[in-house]
């Protein structure tokens, strides 16, 4: 399928696990509308639909992809799946799957019988491997195993190839004009050249501690409010942290050694020169040069040819089998007679160095073969810990004793913001971003099962309390307040100051006097465009779009990315080169067009949704897979509806 389609394709599809679940064979199909009935389907997309055992059938296939990607290896449950929204992600992308090939079908673009059969005829899956031919016994047997009908599956193929067909359409047609190319290359690419000064905490009066109403009324100017804090108990069982108690026995690093003792040796490396020849004169007037001490590549050059060089090489390096034989019993310095190699037909071979072969003693390896079984007792032991917590958490204790017989240590930490700070903006050690994304997705009192954040690490957290977030007080946070306060007071005088400048500018006064009165050294920009300059990150990109908003001959003021202010001139007003820009224009034609298909697929999705106004039911959907609403978030099941259109694509 082309490139293109499979970027319009993944609007509608999920990347990944949903692609594997549903390629293969389809198990949905087109309705008799000419026979209509009372629906029992999950989703109903005029006539494409998916009954509750296909939903069933896809679900399945979607836990066990799943669990092969699953760090433990543990299959989810109905329950689960739909406390983690699976259900509705599943139900949302078939029903889009089904909403455009249901628009494509009305529109007319329906594959002719002959491209089903032909298209059948192409899946080496379906050949009889004697024959080399489409086998119909194979076809039907690979039908039952997935559970479909050959029907079911040939609609699929139809709407496949629709789809296709209809992505190849658009792909040959859709183009970027180049105009629309050339204004984003002149908007992007067009320059300023600018003088410039900057304005430092030392050109304004310093202020004063905020007395208690400034900070009141910084607090309600503001709007400031604590966020939503947690305390929480930890427990972690990490192979890092154990890796330097562990004591390996020296009788097995021993073991270790002796059993890889081959991987620890460097082989012999030699230097050498290859150089071609047409005939065996040649190759023996190469020869004679080479003895005679002459460099290989000026030997080379003398008879119209390059020599081939490997340095300090291996022989399992050299490209050319019958030349590393002969390489490797030459004496250094020694040149070979003609030979007659598997590549390239006669050459002459000369080894210019030689690294004789090493073998590291076990002393020489040690310290490596010891942190290598530090490593792996640690994982051992971490792995023994996890099942003894697992034990006895899946025994009914809670995460204190769990970690009481795992021989692990709780931890309470808190009251922490989701970000894994204290209100000091101080991060709290080992608090990592899954370990706070499953914090706060639990109420109070809740706790996760443990966890992995991969090889040897785990977690387990419980929420003790949960902290609503509230207003701002000041004794609470005296220190992050003043702070804020003092940094925008500076801010505010700094901004002050350079509008003075600029008025006096205004009224007649030189940019050059005006940075002497703050004695400010001014920069010169000769030239910068407008892409270089939003991409700077110590100018700040409000300051750039100010910049290149003004006039020329305008000055205009602001912060830069740190707390410095700028004043800053517009010099010139440059055009981009044409020929800068023609490359510009060719070179985002690929990527522009890319996004024009992008914004066709939301568009086009959104439209077919709207025409076709497909039904999806939640409830069948869970009952389907041995589930229901009791089981989703409390949120989220409270306005959930029996049977709702679906939202369209984004």
């Amino acid at each position: 399928m082309l490139a293109f389609f499979r970027r319009f394709s993944n609007s509608w599809v999920m990347k990944g696990f949903f692609s594997l679940l549903i390629v293969s064979f389809s198990i949905w199909g087109i309705k008799d509308v000419f026979h209509p009935k009372i629906t029992t389907s999950v989703i109903d997309a005029g006539s494409h639909s998916i009954e509750p055992a296909d939903f069933k059938q896809i679900f399945e296939r979607y836990r066990t992809e799943a669990m092969k990607q699953s760090p433990n290896g543990q299959m989810m449950t109905p329950h689960e799946a739909v406390a983690n929204g699976v259900d509705t992600m599943l139900l949302q992308k078939l029903t889009d799957m089904s909403v455009m090939a249901e628009f494509l079908h009305r529109s007319g673009v329906i594959p002719a019988d002959t491209l089903i059969t032909d298209q059948l005829k192409k899946d080496p899956e379906l050949f009889n491997s004697a024959t080399g031919k489409f086998d119909p016994d194979k076809y039907q047997q690979i039908l039952q195993a997935n559970g479909t009908t050959a029907d079911k599956y040939q609609a699929q193929l139809v709407d496949s190839l629709a789809g296709s067909h209809f992505g190849a359409a658009l792909a040959a047609g859709l183009k970027q004009p180049l105009v629309y190319g050339s204004i984003l290359a002149s908007y992007e690419l067009q320059g300023r050249g600018l003088s410039y000064f900057l304005l430092t905490p030392q050109n304004v009066q310093q202020p004063t501690l905020p007395t208690d109403a400034q900070l009141q009324a910084y607090i309600v100017k503001q709007n400031l409010r604590l966020p939503e804090m947690r305390v929480l108990t930890i427990v972690r069982f990490s192979a890092k942290a154990l890796e330097p108690s562990m004591k390996p026995n020296v009788a097995d690093l021993q073991k270790a050694y002796d059993l890889h003792k081959d991987a620890f040796a460097t082989p012999e490396k030699r230097s050498l020169a290859q150089i071609p020849a047409k005939d065996a004169a040649t190759a023996q007037a190469i020869a004679a040069k080479l003895q005679s001490g002459q460099a290989p590549d000026a030997v080379a050059a003398s008879f119209g040819v390059q020599a081939i060089s490997y340095t300090d090489s291996p022989k399992s390096a050299v490209a050319d089998p019958k030349v590393a034989d002969v390489a490797f019993q030459l004496a250094p310095g020694q040149a070979s007679g003609p030979v007659q190699t598997s590549l390239s037909g006669l050459a002459v071979i000369k080894v210019t160095g030689l690294t004789p072969a090493k073998v590291s003693t076990f002393e020489d390896e040690k310290p490596k073969l010891e942190a290598q079984a530090q490593k792996d007792m640690a994982i051992q032991a971490v792995y023994a810990a996890v099942r003894k917590y697992g034990d006895a958490h899946s025994g009914g204790a809670g995460l204190a004793d769990s970690a009481k017989a795992a021989g692990g240590a709780p931890q309470q930490v808190g009251p922490v913001m989701a970000n894994g700070a204290v209100l000091t903006g101080q991060p709290i050690p080992g608090l990592t971003p899954k370990l706070l994304q499953e914090a706060f997705a639990l109420t109070q009192g809740g706790e996760t099962d443990l966890d992995t954040e991969g090889a040897g690490e785990y977690f387990a957290v419980h929420v003790d309390k949960v902290i609503a977030p509230a207003a701002v007080t000041i004794d609470e946070a005296r220190p992050a307040l003043t702070q804020n306060w003092m940094h925008d007071e500076m801010l505010r005088r700094l901004l002050a100051k350079a509008d003075e400048l600029d008025g006096k500018i205004k009224k007649g006064e030189t940019f050059e006097a005006a940075a002497a009165e703050v004695h400010g050294q001014i920069g010169r920009v000769p030239n910068v465009s407008r892409m270089a300059l939003m991409q700077n990150q110590q100018w700040g990109q409000m300051l750039a779009a100010k910049i290149f908003a003004a006039k020329a001959g305008e000055v205009v003021t602001g912060q830069t990315a740190q707390l410095p202010v700028m004043v800053a001139r517009v010099d010139a007003i440059t055009p981009v080169p044409p020929d800068q820009a023609a490359r510009i224009v060719l070179a985002q034609r690929t990527r522009s067009s890319e996004q024009l298909f992008n914004d066709l697929a939301q568009l086009g999705g959104a439209a077919a949704a709207a025409q076709i106004k497909p039904v999806m039911d939640i409830d069948r959907a869970r009952s389907a897979i041995g589930a229901s609403s009791d089981d989703a978030p409390k949120a989220a099941a409270s306005g959930a509806k029996p049977a709702s259109a679906a939202k369209p694509a984004a």
